[in-house]
């Protein structure tokens, strides 16, 4: 059986297409590394839940995020580990204690969860070949970061780090 010309037009297209980067698509640097997310996308999904998020947040007078210098001023050779560190820290704390009575609420934060999954095994990657080092300053923000999660309970550090999102994709997108 022969395949026409037009089918094989047809799949090669479709093939190619498949691996391109969608138009959501952006390219971050961090440092050495090199990780394509779609920012849009984790950003349409957490408006669609922003408000239902920060409205389960009891103490609006803290900040995990964006505690005095936590993301401010990070020099560009530490941009990929404390970038690792958040993605690390959103992937194993934050998304796994953020689950809600509300299925379409659950679906967006097992979408947004995803989406910092690959990126942190991205980095990950990086971060193994020693293209990702670590410096004090970075070391120290992360630390603060951690204090202020941990100085609430669980559930409530989850959904106020969740409910913070944009200060991380902000600072993400400025530091490009």
């Amino acid at each position: 059986m022969r395949a026409s010309p037009l089918f094989l037009c047809l799949f090669s297209l479709s093939c190619w297409v498949n691996l391109l980067p969608t138009a959501g698509d952006k390219i971050f640097h961090f440092g050495a590394c090199r990780v394509s997310m779609s920012v849009t996308e984790i950003r349409a999904g957490f408006r669609a839940i922003k408000a239902n998020i920060q409205s389960r947040d009891p103490v609006r007078s803290l900040s995990i995020l964006s505690h005095p210098q936590s993301l401010h001023k990070v020099k560009s050779s530490d941009r990929c580990c404390i970038t690792h560190q958040l993605f690390t820290f959103y992937v194993d704390k934050v998304f796994k204690h953020c689950r809600t009575e509300d299925s379409f609420v659950n679906r967006k934060i097992s979408s947004i969860a995803n989406s910092f999954l690959s990126a942190r095994r991205r980095l990950g990657q990086c971060h193994e070949q020693n293209n990702c080092p670590c410096g004090e300053e970075s070391t120290e923000k992360f630390k603060q970061i951690l204090a202020n999660y941990e100085g609430l309970n669980v559930t409530s550090a989850a959904m106020k780090s969740l409910g913070e999102l944009d200060i991380l994709l902000d600072w993400m997108e400025k530091s490009r």
